[in-house]
């Protein structure tokens, strides 16, 4: 279950990051408040998981899907650039959030 809700934790890290770049500096006050909202079950679903996980397997694992999933977003819905050592360094990270999984006890 914790790592259920971990994973759920760093999908709601993509969506804060996401509505905050549409918040444009909190100025649009409906994205500003969707960041907070996001950031809140986040942070809360995080320390949940937190509960029966290391601290050091699952807050890299939920900044890495942060990473990952904000990288992917700006690429697919935002049309940033995509080359290839950001290709690289977004499999990295992936790469380093498998061996965190494989690595934890629980």
């Amino acid at each position: 279950m914790a790592w259920t809700l971990l994973v759920i934790a760093g999908l709601f890290e993509v969506v804060w990051a996401y509505a905050m770049k549409l918040s444009m500096g909190f100025s649009h006050r409906g994205y500003a408040v969707l960041t907070i909202v996001a950031m809140l079950v986040s942070f809360g679903l995080l320390s949940l998981a937190m509960r029966q996980l290391p601290l050091g397997t699952a807050y890299t694992v939920w900044t890495g899907i942060g990473a990952v999933g904000a990288f992917l977003a700006g690429v697919m819905i935002l049309g940033e650039a995509v080359t290839p050592l950001r290709l690289v360094a977004a499999a990295m990270i992936v790469g380093g959030i498998l061996l965190m999984k494989l690595a934890s006890p629980s």
